[in-house]
Protein backbone atom coordinates (compact mmCIF):
# COMPACT_ATOMS: atom_id res chain seq x y z
CA UNK A 1 0.00 0.00 0.00
CA UNK A 2 1.29 3.40 -1.22
CA UNK A 3 -0.21 5.12 2.05
CA UNK A 4 -0.72 3.25 5.26
CA UNK A 5 -2.56 6.29 7.34
CA UNK A 6 -4.24 9.00 5.56
CA UNK A 7 -5.53 11.55 7.46
CA UNK A 8 -9.04 13.49 6.11
CA UNK A 9 -9.96 17.11 7.00
CA UNK A 10 -13.62 17.61 7.48
CA UNK A 11 -16.14 14.66 8.42
CA UNK A 12 -19.18 15.65 6.64
CA UNK A 13 -21.01 13.18 3.66
CA UNK A 14 -17.74 13.68 1.33
CA UNK A 15 -14.79 13.15 4.24
CA UNK A 16 -16.65 10.42 6.10
CA UNK A 17 -17.49 8.35 2.82
CA UNK A 18 -13.47 8.71 2.06
CA UNK A 19 -12.67 7.43 5.34
CA UNK A 20 -15.52 4.67 5.03
CA UNK A 21 -13.89 3.54 1.42
CA UNK A 22 -10.45 3.69 2.77
CA UNK A 23 -10.83 1.70 6.47
CA UNK A 24 -12.81 -0.74 4.23
CA UNK A 25 -9.47 -0.86 2.41
CA UNK A 26 -7.60 -1.94 5.36
CA UNK A 27 -6.11 1.88 5.25
CA UNK A 28 -5.59 3.75 8.57
CA UNK A 29 -7.40 6.93 8.49
CA UNK A 30 -7.32 10.19 11.53
CA UNK A 31 -10.47 11.66 10.58
CA UNK A 32 -10.61 15.84 11.92
CA UNK A 33 -12.90 18.51 12.18
CA UNK A 34 -13.69 21.34 14.22
CA UNK A 35 -15.81 19.76 17.29
CA UNK A 36 -16.29 16.46 18.89
CA UNK A 37 -19.55 16.57 17.46
CA UNK A 38 -18.62 16.82 13.88
CA UNK A 39 -16.01 13.77 13.87
CA UNK A 40 -18.16 11.58 15.97
CA UNK A 41 -21.07 12.01 13.51
CA UNK A 42 -18.57 11.25 10.37
CA UNK A 43 -17.33 8.08 12.94
CA UNK A 44 -20.85 7.24 12.98
CA UNK A 45 -21.86 7.65 9.39
CA UNK A 46 -19.02 5.25 8.80
CA UNK A 47 -19.86 2.33 11.58
CA UNK A 48 -23.34 2.40 10.12
CA UNK A 49 -22.04 1.26 6.97
CA UNK A 50 -20.40 -1.23 8.10
CA UNK A 51 -22.88 -2.48 10.30
CA UNK A 52 -25.47 -2.61 7.63
CA UNK A 53 -22.94 -3.95 5.65
CA UNK A 54 -22.58 -6.81 7.58
CA UNK A 55 -26.56 -7.19 7.96
CA UNK A 56 -26.32 -7.78 4.76
CA UNK A 57 -23.60 -10.26 4.66
CA UNK A 58 -21.52 -8.63 2.23
CA UNK A 59 -18.91 -8.78 5.29
CA UNK A 60 -18.31 -10.69 8.87
CA UNK A 61 -19.21 -8.94 11.80
CA UNK A 62 -15.50 -8.93 12.42
CA UNK A 63 -14.77 -7.25 9.28
CA UNK A 64 -17.14 -4.52 10.29
CA UNK A 65 -15.58 -4.09 13.60
CA UNK A 66 -11.75 -4.35 12.43
CA UNK A 67 -12.87 -1.57 9.57
CA UNK A 68 -14.69 0.81 12.29
CA UNK A 69 -11.46 0.17 14.18
CA UNK A 70 -9.21 1.56 11.57
CA UNK A 71 -11.06 5.09 11.71
CA UNK A 72 -9.26 7.49 14.77
CA UNK A 73 -10.68 11.01 15.20
CA UNK A 74 -9.80 14.37 16.50
CA UNK A 75 -10.45 18.02 16.49
CA UNK A 76 -6.32 18.64 16.38
CA UNK A 77 -4.85 18.93 13.12
CA UNK A 78 -1.54 17.78 14.77
CA UNK A 79 -2.91 14.29 15.21
CA UNK A 80 -2.04 14.69 11.13
CA UNK A 81 1.57 14.68 11.70
CA UNK A 82 2.22 11.24 10.93
CA UNK A 83 0.35 10.41 7.98
CA UNK A 84 1.44 9.86 4.80
CA UNK A 85 -1.43 11.44 2.49
CA UNK A 86 -3.53 14.47 4.19
CA UNK A 87 -7.37 14.61 1.93
CA UNK A 88 -8.63 18.08 2.96
CA UNK A 89 -12.60 17.81 2.55
CA UNK A 90 -13.78 21.02 3.82
CA UNK A 91 -16.31 23.41 2.13
CA UNK A 92 -15.98 24.32 -1.56
CA UNK A 93 -14.79 28.35 -1.04
CA UNK A 94 -11.11 28.88 -1.72
CA UNK A 95 -10.64 31.04 0.44
CA UNK A 96 -11.67 28.87 3.51
CA UNK A 97 -9.85 26.16 2.14
CA UNK A 98 -6.49 28.09 1.33
CA UNK A 99 -6.93 29.11 5.13
CA UNK A 100 -6.60 25.49 6.65
CA UNK A 101 -4.01 24.89 4.45
CA UNK A 102 -1.97 27.51 6.24
CA UNK A 103 -2.78 25.82 9.39
CA UNK A 104 -1.83 22.82 8.22
CA UNK A 105 1.70 24.00 6.80
CA UNK A 106 3.48 23.58 10.31
CA UNK A 107 2.13 20.17 10.63
CA UNK A 108 3.24 18.28 7.82
CA UNK A 109 6.47 16.68 7.23
CA UNK A 110 8.77 17.35 4.22
CA UNK A 111 7.32 13.75 2.53
CA UNK A 112 3.54 14.52 3.50
CA UNK A 113 1.52 14.22 0.70
CA UNK A 114 -1.76 16.78 0.30
CA UNK A 115 -4.66 17.02 -1.58
CA UNK A 116 -7.51 18.19 -1.61
CA UNK A 117 -11.16 17.06 -2.26
CA UNK A 118 -12.42 20.09 -4.86
CA UNK A 119 -14.91 19.55 -7.17
CA UNK A 120 -14.07 22.65 -9.37
CA UNK A 121 -11.61 24.90 -7.97
CA UNK A 122 -8.47 24.94 -9.52
CA UNK A 123 -5.56 22.75 -7.83
CA UNK A 124 -2.85 24.70 -8.53
CA UNK A 125 -4.11 27.77 -7.15
CA UNK A 126 -5.01 26.27 -3.91
CA UNK A 127 -1.24 24.66 -4.17
CA UNK A 128 0.01 28.25 -3.26
CA UNK A 129 -1.33 27.84 0.02
CA UNK A 130 0.96 24.95 0.92
CA UNK A 131 4.75 25.03 2.16
CA UNK A 132 5.57 22.65 -0.84
CA UNK A 133 3.23 22.74 -3.92
CA UNK A 134 5.23 19.59 -5.45
CA UNK A 135 3.60 17.71 -2.86
CA UNK A 136 0.01 18.88 -3.53
CA UNK A 137 -2.60 17.46 -5.82
CA UNK A 138 -6.52 16.85 -6.45
CA UNK A 139 -7.92 13.86 -5.46
CA UNK A 140 -11.88 14.24 -6.05
CA UNK A 141 -14.40 11.80 -4.43
CA UNK A 142 -17.35 11.56 -5.78
CA UNK A 143 -20.06 10.94 -3.96
CA UNK A 144 -21.18 8.51 -1.93
CA UNK A 145 -17.39 8.11 -1.86
CA UNK A 146 -17.88 5.13 0.67
CA UNK A 147 -19.11 3.00 -2.55
CA UNK A 148 -18.78 5.52 -6.08
CA UNK A 149 -15.88 3.95 -7.73
CA UNK A 150 -14.75 6.99 -9.32
CA UNK A 151 -11.88 9.42 -8.17
CA UNK A 152 -10.28 12.38 -10.10
CA UNK A 153 -6.66 12.62 -9.94
CA UNK A 154 -5.89 16.41 -10.52
CA UNK A 155 -1.83 17.01 -11.57
CA UNK A 156 -1.32 20.63 -10.71
CA UNK A 157 1.16 22.86 -12.52
CA UNK A 158 3.73 22.05 -9.83
CA UNK A 159 2.27 18.74 -8.77
CA UNK A 160 5.92 16.13 -8.89
CA UNK A 161 5.43 13.53 -11.53
CA UNK A 162 6.15 10.81 -9.67
CA UNK A 163 3.53 11.74 -6.34
CA UNK A 164 1.40 11.85 -9.06
CA UNK A 165 1.37 8.71 -10.39
CA UNK A 166 1.94 7.61 -6.38
CA UNK A 167 -1.47 8.71 -6.14
CA UNK A 168 -3.21 7.02 -9.12
CA UNK A 169 -1.81 3.83 -7.89
CA UNK A 170 -3.00 4.43 -4.22
CA UNK A 171 -6.71 4.76 -6.26
CA UNK A 172 -6.48 1.70 -7.64
CA UNK A 173 -4.96 -0.14 -4.41
CA UNK A 174 -8.05 1.29 -2.60
CA UNK A 175 -10.56 0.04 -4.86
CA UNK A 176 -11.51 2.95 -7.16
CA UNK A 177 -11.09 3.75 -10.76
CA UNK A 178 -9.01 7.36 -11.16
CA UNK A 179 -9.54 9.21 -14.19
CA UNK A 180 -5.76 11.28 -14.99
CA UNK A 181 -7.08 14.79 -15.50
CA UNK A 182 -5.41 18.32 -16.32
CA UNK A 183 -6.22 20.91 -13.78
CA UNK A 184 -9.09 22.87 -15.02
CA UNK A 185 -11.85 24.17 -13.62
CA UNK A 186 -14.48 21.55 -13.19
CA UNK A 187 -11.76 18.98 -13.94
CA UNK A 188 -13.25 15.65 -16.67
CA UNK A 189 -16.85 15.40 -15.17
CA UNK A 190 -18.20 18.27 -13.43
CA UNK A 191 -16.88 20.39 -16.21
CA UNK A 192 -20.52 18.44 -17.89
CA UNK A 193 -22.73 17.61 -15.02
CA UNK A 194 -23.23 20.67 -14.03
CA UNK A 195 -23.51 22.85 -16.57
CA UNK A 196 -26.02 19.94 -17.59
CA UNK A 197 -28.18 20.81 -14.42
CA UNK A 198 -27.83 24.32 -14.72
CA UNK A 199 -29.54 24.32 -18.25
CA UNK A 200 -32.08 21.95 -16.62
CA UNK A 201 -33.07 24.89 -14.12
CA UNK A 202 -32.30 27.66 -17.76
CA UNK A 203 -35.42 25.54 -19.54
CA UNK A 204 -37.48 25.44 -15.72
CA UNK A 205 -36.72 29.24 -16.21
CA UNK A 206 -38.11 29.82 -19.47
CA UNK A 207 -40.91 28.03 -18.66
CA UNK A 208 -40.36 25.47 -21.26
CA UNK A 209 -41.24 22.24 -19.29
CA UNK A 210 -41.76 21.02 -15.95
CA UNK A 211 -39.25 19.98 -12.94
CA UNK A 212 -41.22 16.46 -13.47
CA UNK A 213 -40.89 16.81 -17.63
CA UNK A 214 -37.22 18.11 -17.97
CA UNK A 215 -36.54 14.91 -15.52
CA UNK A 216 -38.20 12.81 -17.81
CA UNK A 217 -37.07 13.61 -20.86
CA UNK A 218 -33.81 13.61 -19.39
CA UNK A 219 -34.03 9.68 -18.74
CA UNK A 220 -35.50 9.22 -22.04
CA UNK A 221 -33.05 10.73 -24.19
CA UNK A 222 -29.50 10.80 -22.44
CA UNK A 223 -30.75 7.36 -20.52
CA UNK A 224 -30.05 8.42 -16.97
CA UNK A 225 -31.09 6.96 -14.21
CA UNK A 226 -32.35 10.23 -12.43
CA UNK A 227 -32.86 12.95 -14.03
CA UNK A 228 -31.45 16.79 -13.09
CA UNK A 229 -34.22 17.53 -10.49
CA UNK A 230 -34.09 14.78 -8.30
CA UNK A 231 -30.37 14.65 -8.55
CA UNK A 232 -30.56 18.71 -7.65
CA UNK A 233 -32.58 17.93 -4.24
CA UNK A 234 -30.34 15.19 -3.33
CA UNK A 235 -27.14 16.64 -3.15
CA UNK A 236 -28.93 20.39 -2.35
CA UNK A 237 -29.16 23.25 -4.86
CA UNK A 238 -26.70 25.13 -2.85
CA UNK A 239 -24.29 22.59 -4.04
CA UNK A 240 -24.91 23.17 -7.63
CA UNK A 241 -24.42 27.13 -6.95
CA UNK A 242 -21.29 27.16 -5.83
CA UNK A 243 -20.49 24.20 -8.50
CA UNK A 244 -21.88 26.22 -11.35
CA UNK A 245 -20.08 29.93 -10.01
CA UNK A 246 -16.80 27.69 -10.12
CA UNK A 247 -17.14 26.98 -13.70
CA UNK A 248 -17.74 30.76 -14.75
CA UNK A 249 -13.79 31.55 -15.72
CA UNK A 250 -15.14 29.31 -18.97
CA UNK A 251 -17.41 31.80 -20.19
CA UNK A 252 -20.58 33.20 -21.08
CA UNK A 253 -22.46 29.77 -21.05
CA UNK A 254 -21.39 28.81 -17.57
CA UNK A 255 -23.42 31.73 -16.07
CA UNK A 256 -25.91 30.85 -13.15
CA UNK A 257 -29.31 30.16 -14.25
CA UNK A 258 -31.27 32.53 -12.85
CA UNK A 259 -33.24 30.54 -9.84
CA UNK A 260 -29.73 29.26 -9.17
CA UNK A 261 -28.47 32.47 -9.15
CA UNK A 262 -31.19 33.90 -6.90
CA UNK A 263 -31.36 31.40 -4.50
CA UNK A 264 -27.55 31.74 -4.50
CA UNK A 265 -26.76 29.76 -0.63
CA UNK A 266 -29.76 29.24 0.52
CA UNK A 267 -31.37 26.31 1.65
CA UNK A 268 -34.29 25.11 -0.86
CA UNK A 269 -35.71 22.34 -3.03
CA UNK A 270 -37.18 22.02 -6.43
CA UNK A 271 -40.64 20.82 -5.94
CA UNK A 272 -41.16 17.69 -8.31
CA UNK A 273 -45.32 16.39 -9.05
CA UNK A 274 -46.00 14.41 -11.73
CA UNK A 275 -45.56 14.05 -15.33
CA UNK A 276 -48.88 15.52 -16.69
CA UNK A 277 -46.94 17.01 -19.88
CA UNK A 278 -47.96 15.54 -23.55
CA UNK A 279 -46.20 17.97 -25.62
CA UNK A 280 -43.80 16.29 -28.63
CA UNK A 281 -42.05 19.66 -29.33
CA UNK A 282 -40.93 20.88 -26.22
CA UNK A 283 -39.71 17.55 -25.39
CA UNK A 284 -37.44 17.57 -28.48
CA UNK A 285 -36.13 21.37 -27.58
CA UNK A 286 -35.35 20.13 -23.78
CA UNK A 287 -33.84 16.81 -24.83
CA UNK A 288 -31.27 19.28 -27.59
CA UNK A 289 -30.75 21.92 -25.05
CA UNK A 290 -29.68 19.35 -22.23
CA UNK A 291 -27.45 17.43 -25.08
CA UNK A 292 -26.03 20.80 -26.33
CA UNK A 293 -24.96 21.63 -22.29
CA UNK A 294 -23.26 18.25 -22.02
CA UNK A 295 -21.47 17.71 -25.53
CA UNK A 296 -20.34 21.63 -25.82
CA UNK A 297 -18.36 21.16 -22.27
CA UNK A 298 -17.04 17.61 -23.20
CA UNK A 299 -15.70 18.95 -27.03
CA UNK A 300 -14.32 22.30 -24.97
CA UNK A 301 -12.23 20.15 -22.16
CA UNK A 302 -11.32 17.19 -25.29
CA UNK A 303 -9.76 19.94 -27.05
CA UNK A 304 -8.05 21.27 -24.01
CA UNK A 305 -6.55 17.90 -23.24
CA UNK A 306 -8.56 17.56 -19.64
CA UNK A 307 -9.06 13.61 -20.12
CA UNK A 308 -9.39 11.33 -22.37
CA UNK A 309 -12.81 10.44 -23.70
CA UNK A 310 -12.91 6.63 -23.06
CA UNK A 311 -12.32 8.19 -19.18
CA UNK A 312 -15.15 10.84 -19.16
CA UNK A 313 -17.30 8.12 -20.41
CA UNK A 314 -16.35 5.92 -18.14
CA UNK A 315 -17.12 8.53 -15.01
CA UNK A 316 -20.16 9.66 -16.79
CA UNK A 317 -21.52 5.63 -16.33
CA UNK A 318 -19.78 4.57 -13.35
CA UNK A 319 -20.36 8.01 -10.87
CA UNK A 320 -23.16 9.37 -12.89
CA UNK A 321 -25.23 6.53 -14.04
CA UNK A 322 -25.29 7.93 -17.69
CA UNK A 323 -26.99 5.14 -19.44
CA UNK A 324 -25.26 6.87 -22.76
CA UNK A 325 -22.19 8.41 -22.27
CA UNK A 326 -21.58 11.51 -24.01
CA UNK A 327 -18.72 10.42 -26.58
CA UNK A 328 -20.13 7.37 -27.08
CA UNK A 329 -23.66 9.16 -27.91
CA UNK A 330 -21.91 11.75 -29.76
CA UNK A 331 -19.93 9.15 -32.18
CA UNK A 332 -23.86 7.32 -32.43
CA UNK A 333 -25.49 10.64 -33.51
CA UNK A 334 -22.83 11.85 -36.09
CA UNK A 335 -20.93 14.95 -36.94
CA UNK A 336 -23.74 16.78 -38.52
CA UNK A 337 -26.20 16.39 -35.72
CA UNK A 338 -24.36 17.26 -32.73
CA UNK A 339 -22.92 20.43 -34.80
CA UNK A 340 -26.90 20.95 -34.90
CA UNK A 341 -27.15 20.12 -31.00
CA UNK A 342 -24.06 22.44 -30.01
CA UNK A 343 -24.75 24.76 -32.52
CA UNK A 344 -27.26 26.37 -29.76
CA UNK A 345 -24.59 27.28 -27.06
CA UNK A 346 -22.40 28.57 -29.56
CA UNK A 347 -25.21 30.82 -31.68
CA UNK A 348 -26.80 31.84 -27.89
CA UNK A 349 -23.52 32.75 -26.05
CA UNK A 350 -21.12 33.68 -28.77
CA UNK A 351 -18.87 30.71 -28.32
CA UNK A 352 -16.77 29.11 -31.02
CA UNK A 353 -17.21 25.81 -31.88
CA UNK A 354 -14.63 23.19 -30.44
CA UNK A 355 -12.35 21.60 -33.06
CA UNK A 356 -13.36 18.27 -31.70
CA UNK A 357 -16.38 18.19 -33.29
CA UNK A 358 -14.11 16.71 -36.24
CA UNK A 359 -13.26 14.19 -34.47
CA UNK A 360 -17.26 13.30 -33.93
CA UNK A 361 -17.74 9.37 -35.23
CA UNK A 362 -14.37 8.56 -33.43
CA UNK A 363 -14.48 10.11 -30.19
CA UNK A 364 -13.31 6.82 -28.38
CA UNK A 365 -10.73 5.36 -31.18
Amino acid sequence: MEFSKVGIIGAGTMGSGIATSLAQQGVSVCLVDTTADAVARGKAAAKKFYDRAAEKGKMSADDAAACDGRISTSTDLAALSDCGLIIEAIFEEQSVKEELFGRLNAHLKPETVVATNTSALQVSDLAEAVDDPTRFLGLHYFNPAAINPIVEVVKGAKTNQAIYDKCLEFCRQTAKKPIACKDSFGFAINRFFVPYSNEAVRLLDEGVGTTAQIDRVARESMGIAAGPFLVANLVKPKIMFHAQRNLGPHGAFYTLAKTLAEKGDTDYEFEIGDDASADAAADKVIADRLMAATFFPVLQELDEDVATAADIDMGAGLALRFGKAPCELMDELGKEEVARIVSYVTETYGHPMPASIDKVGSLRS
